[in-house]
């Protein structure tokens, strides 16, 4: 396996005059700004382009080194990458955070101030993005030739504002003022197809070939963003692609005097990198998802044959020298347009051209629901993309003479396993035909391969079970600790050294000190100065005030029934009840702090997020509870305030329905920062109780084995609502208006679905999450176990690197090896 560790930069560091020096030049000659002019977004631009500058020799070298070296190399294909703010992991992974902060100190400037000011990159919504960007920071940190592809959204998903309780969504105009750490390769331009139709002629042998013509173009353009490695000198590149017209207005219109025709279709043809994930509720949207899902495979393959064509004519050889990683579904399309090119530019036979395709892409699946497998119509393909269509069925056809010659007469599985389905409207499976063209297919934590292998995907395991296999997520540590809670990381290395940050497995060392109390003590001071922190943020943004000795009880990500965030609300009223009978009663303070975004057209998840906000109100707000229970919604979460909630959070809440979470990566966040988890045995849970201990995890509620058995035996949510009394007073205080006084039915909604249908079972995980719950509360109580569990936990997270998945990858899918980045003399530019 290779090894997550980093060979030392060649260049000593600048000294605090040359880091003055550049900043000060970029501030007069980049921005033509003074100490008399300059605001502070300014100085921000000043810095970022100042450390840019100390990326830029060490990226050109990266990419010489391996065009020289001729490098296998991997192409991680994802449409997001939510990379967060890039100039304070920059300063971290260059090593050169303190010689900044002590340079722009002495010059009366807080770089933590102009930290501040950057905005999170639009790039992406939620985990699948998350983990993209933790997996090009390991990449890096590995030395591995490794390019990210995404596209450059020029709005991301939205800006998530809370007014009365509800979420209204604004438009995420992260580009406004500008990204200084991109930059525009207008050399590099690609063009994409749409539309048109097919001929078929004859080639020169008598062979069938096919021509797609007539058809609406759009330029993709790129712009590539540097991504450096941790204490090396490989800075790789995260490549990005924006829709370009390929005139900028129709002359004719223009001059007819139609001047908003004339630039109406290069509006219409730019709106495809306009905004992550459009409405798709909405056949507009849907085909416009459709298109964006195109536009990057398309610019992607292009890109990589025009890079391998540097080198090489035998394009044999191209599973030698590229991998491609489908992250999820959505570049699945990719696998078509190699075959494109392959036959229809490059002349190859089918039979070779498969042959390649399916020994260069790999795909990763991250979802179990079924109504989160892409499945495309066949119209709608038909019409934006109809030579791909005709490859698809083409693929599909060879594909099922194997599988009729390996199960005989059995038309059923036929049926189950056709790229192409017939129920309703006929479509195309995204899934399918991601693990027909790939020769390897993955999940993401032990469980959900094991249901992919056992349930979802049967049909194609017993066919290829060699292609099946499982990676479990990682997240980076740079990120995640030493950069956003410097202060335990700090306390950590004091003690073990810092080697932890290119190998996680040295925290094993920690498991020593769980028992000294002097460091316990450390421990917990360090967690209440992170709550400090995070307390008097609650309170700028909701003018609520918690206590840092509360008990932070933490639940942050999408809104989603499978996520039960409604689980959570349901024991925060029951504790609010319990408080209101007993208010004497010996409890552990508690705040409890949700935060995520509900998708758009999703009438449920935004109810809950209202409803979230309306018990909050009510128990905040009671002179009899508030001292023993807060309740707090923040908005709009990103990466940037979860680098400040993941520090500071006791309890980390992982309450999917088991069997429903294919991983997650937020549980290995908390933990790494020595909160313990409650939770199902669902996803990544499961390898992190086995990693910390059982004692140092609170699990509860159905396994996924009891979850299918009940759902088979015919599951009854009415009969749990009256069979426990404090069950039914709290569903019958949400449907009766207590929490909404002013519309007493407007929750009424969330309590139909979850007596009539509970599709995610809460109602039957309900008494034993409030008998974990309760459990927490007494471990809460007894502050020495409670630092022993949390440092156990921190102690565990080893496996849990991004830097040991990346290495199993390389290892076992991609076949690719660190490349040693070889230095250039150049003109030192700072």
């Amino acid at each position: 396996m290779i090894a997550a560790e980093s060979t030392p930069p060649s260049d000593t560091k600048p000294t605090a005059t040359e880091l003055q020096r550049a900043f000060l030049r970029h501030l007069q000659y980049t921005l033509v700004k003074d100490k008399y002019s300059a605001t502070r977004s300014d100085l921000y631009q000043a810095l970022a382009y100042a450390v840019r500058d100390l990326l830029v020799e060490r990226w050109l070298d990266t990419q010489q080194s391996y065009y020289i070296n001729d490098s296998k190399r991997v192409y991680y294909i994802s449409m997001e990458f939510l990379i967060g703010r890039s100039l304070g992991n920059s300063l971290i992974n260059l090593g050169i955070m303190e010689e900044w902060e002590n340079a722009l100190m002495e010059m009366g400037i807080d770089v933590k101030d102009l930290q501040e000011i950057e905005w999170d990159a639009g790039l992406g919504n939620g985990g699948l993005g998350r983990l993209a960007a933790c997996f090009l920071d390991s990449m890096a940190t590995m030395c591995l030739p490794a390019y990210g592809y995404g596209i450059r959204y020029e709005y991301g998903m939205f800006y998530q504002k809370v007014v009365d309780g509800n979420q209204f969504e604004m438009p995420d105009n992260w580009l406004r003022y500008g990204n200084p750490w991109e930059f525009g390769r207008q050399e590099h331009l690609h063009q994409i197809k749409f539309n048109g139709r097919v001929v078929e002629y004859s080639g020169d042998d008598g062979s069938r070939c096919h021509s797609w013509i007539d058809t609406n173009d759009v330029m993709a353009l790129a712009y590539d963003v540097p991504v450096p490695g941790y204490g090396n000198d490989t800075v790789n590149t995260m490549r990005l692609w924006s829709a370009k017209s390929t005139r900028d207005f129709e002359l004719t219109s223009f001059n007819q005097g139609n001047y908003v025709g004339a630039v109406e279709s290069k509006m219409k043809t730019e709106n495809i990198s306009k905004v992550l994930y459009p409405a798709d509720h909405m056949a507009e949207g849907k085909e416009l998802r459709l298109r964006q899902e195109y536009f990057l495979a398309s610019a992607t393959v292009q890109d990589i044959f025009y890079r391998f064509a540097k080198k090489h004519t035998d394009f044999c050889l191209l599973p030698e020298k590229v991998a491609i990683q489908l992250n999820d579904t959505h570049p699945t399309l990719a696998i078509p347009e190699l075959m494109r090119i392959l036959l229809d530019e490059k002349q190859l036979s089918w039979d070779a051209a498969w042959d390649i395709a399916v020994k260069t892409f790999a795909y990763t699946n991250h979802t179990i629901l079924p109504e989160a497998l892409e499945k495309w119509p066949i119209r709608t393909m038909e019409s934006i993309l109809p030579r791909h269509l005709l490859i698809i069925y083409q693929i599909n056809d060879h594909f099922l003479k194997e599988v009729a010659a390996r199960f005989p007469d059995d038309f059923e599985r036929l049926r189950r396993m056709s790229i192409v389905g017939e129920e309703g409207e006929k479509h195309v499976r995204m899934a399918h035909l991601a693990i027909v063209g790939s020769h390897s297919v993955n999940g993401v934590s032990a469980l959900h391969s094991e249901i992919l292998k056992n349930e979802l995907f049967r049909d194609f395991h017993e066919l290829w079970p060699e292609r099946f296999n499982n990676k479990t997520n990682g997240i980076t540590q740079r990120r995640w600790l030493k950069y956003s809670n410097r202060w335990l990381a700090d306390l950590i290395s004091s003690r073990i050294g810092d080697n932890w940050v290119t190998n996680l497995d040295e925290l094993t060392k920690l498991r020593d000190l769980a028992d000294d109390r002097e460091f316990q003590q450390q421990w917990t001071e360090v967690k209440r100065a992170n709550k400090q922190r995070l307390a008097e943020h609650i309170f700028k943004q909701t003018c609520i005030q918690v206590s840092p000795d509360s008990m932070f009880d933490c639940q942050t990500k999408r809104i989603h029934e499978y996520k039960r965030q409604l689980l959570n609300v349901l024991h925060v009223i029951t504790r609010y009840n319990r408080i209101k009978s007993n208010p004497s009663q010996d409890i552990a303070p508690r705040t409890v702090i949700f935060s995520g975004k509900a998708a758009p057209s999703y009438f449920m998840a935004k109810l809950i997020i209202k409803l979230i906000n309306a018990v909050g109100a009510v128990v905040n707000n009671d002179p009899a509870s508030n001292h023993l229970l807060k309740v707090v919604f923040l908005a709009n979460y990103n990466v940037s305030l979860a680098e400040m909630i993941f520090p500071a959070a006791d309890l980390s809440e992982q309450i999917s329905t088991a069997g429903t979470e294919a991983s997650g990566t937020g549980n290995m966040k908390y933990a790494l920062n020595g909160a313990l988890t409650i939770g199902t045995m669902d996803g990544a849970n499961i390898e992190i109780m086995e990693e910390v201990g059982a004692e140092n995890i609170c699990i509860f509620g159905m396994t996924a084995e009891q979850v299918n058995s009940l759902k088979s035996a015919g599951y009854r949510p009415l009969d749990y609502y009256y069979r426990n009394p404090e069950l039914k007073q709290t569903l019958d205080q949400i449907a009766n208006g207590t929490f909404s006084p002013g519309d007493p039915n407007l929750f009424k909604p969330i309590v139909d679905n979850l007596l009539h249908n509970d599709n995610y079972m809460l109602l039957a995980d309900y008494a034993s999450y409030l008998a974990c719950q309760d459990s927490v509360d007494r471990i809460y109580r007894q502050p020495y176990e409670w630092a022993k569990r949390s440092i156990l936990n921190t102690a565990g997270m080893g496996k849990f690197s991004s830097d040991r998945t990346i290495a199993e990858y390389a290892s076992e899918i991609w076949g690719i090896q660190p490349e040693k980045v070889c230095r250039h003399s150049r003109r030192d530019l700072v």
